[in-house]
């Protein structure tokens, strides 16, 4: 269904791209703004691993620094039938996690100190299900090429706003052609945040097969919604763009599935989560012994 949705919204965008260059006067104009458009998200996809590492001030981990989460990851990725990412962990005290990448074989996840210490170690698990499931299912792909297509949108807009004709001889004249260059980007920006969206939901179900526990996220969400409006994210609060990539909203303040959220409302994700219940069995994580200690995994072998 995530997928559907999915499609439907990129058909919806593509479909307000296309309009917006007619409304200009030909594909000429639109054409060219797609490339340009195309050519900085390419670039930005190529190199955006990179770049969100870097911003976020995630540093990198192995099987000496880190061995409880690399193994854990490790193993995830083996039950998902997916190349192994790096692992990262980014300092700050509340908890969270993201996902990046341009493919399966490119990718890396992150958890936050503030996760590690917090959560109990089946749900950090599924929390670290969760991001490969963002993996596994490209969504980085998915949302550069929205974002080709929103900065296509934005790039028209402005081009029509200062170069364009009276607008007299165009549906709505000068009024109807001005009130579409506004409200086109903010269209645009609506249905990517709705993409972002959907994708939430696909990688919390496929998140919950990889671990084989749906209860284990829908914990994990509960508690990280608790504890992150209390806790700080310097990171994320300096480049709010970030804020789509993180499991839960890092911003404080947010929390509510509307047209202006980035995230769906945890509530929302977890009555999801909880219908999987029935087929909690399987995922290589529920079936090995998991320790029920309640405490999360030790931060001391990487100091």
């Amino acid at each position: 269904m995530g997928n559907i949705r999915t499609f439907v919204l990129m058909t919806a965008l593509t479909a307000l791209f296309m309009g917006l260059g007619a409304l200009l006067g030909g594909m000429t104009g639109a054409v060219i703004a797609l490339v340009v458009a195309a050519g900085m998200n390419l670039f930005t996809y190529w190199n955006s691993d990179k770049a969100v590492l870097r911003m976020t001030g995630a540093r990198a981990v192995d099987e000496r620094s880190a061995p409880d989460l690399v193994g854990m990851v490790n193993q995830l990725a083996d039950a998902a039938s997916m190349p192994r990412p790096k692992v990262y962990i980014m300092e700050t005290d509340q908890p969270n996690a993201f996902a990046t990448g341009r493919n399966p074989a490119n990718a890396a996840v992150a958890a936050t100190t503030g996760l590690l210490g917090s959560l109990s170690r089946e749900e950090i698990a599924a929390v670290m299900a969760h991001e490969l499931a963002h993996i596994k299912n490209r969504d980085t792909l998915t949302m550069t090429v929205t974002a080709t297509f929103a900065g296509a949108i934005a790039v028209l807009a402005n081009f029509g706003m200062f170069f364009g004709s009276s607008g007299r001889d165009r549906p709505g004249g000068m009024i109807g052609t001005l009130a579409l260059m506004i409200l086109a980007p903010m269209a645009a920006g609506i249905v990517q945040m709705a993409i972002s969206r959907s994708r939430e939901y696909e990688a919390d179900r496929i998140g919950a097969e990889i671990c084989g526990r749906p209860d284990w996220l829908a914990s994990a969400l509960r508690k990280i919604e608790g504890l992150a409006r209390g806790r700080m994210n310097v990171q994320a609060e300096k480049d709010p763009a970030l804020a789509h990539m993180f499991i839960i909203n890092p911003l404080n303040g947010r929390g509510a599935d509307n047209l202006f959220s980035t995230h769906p409302s945890t509530d929302n994700r977890i009555a999801a989560l909880m219908k999987m219940q029935p087929g909690r069995e399987g995922g290589t994580l529920a079936r090995s012994s998991v320790p029920r200690t309640g405490r999360g995994i030790r931060q001391d072998p990487w100091g």
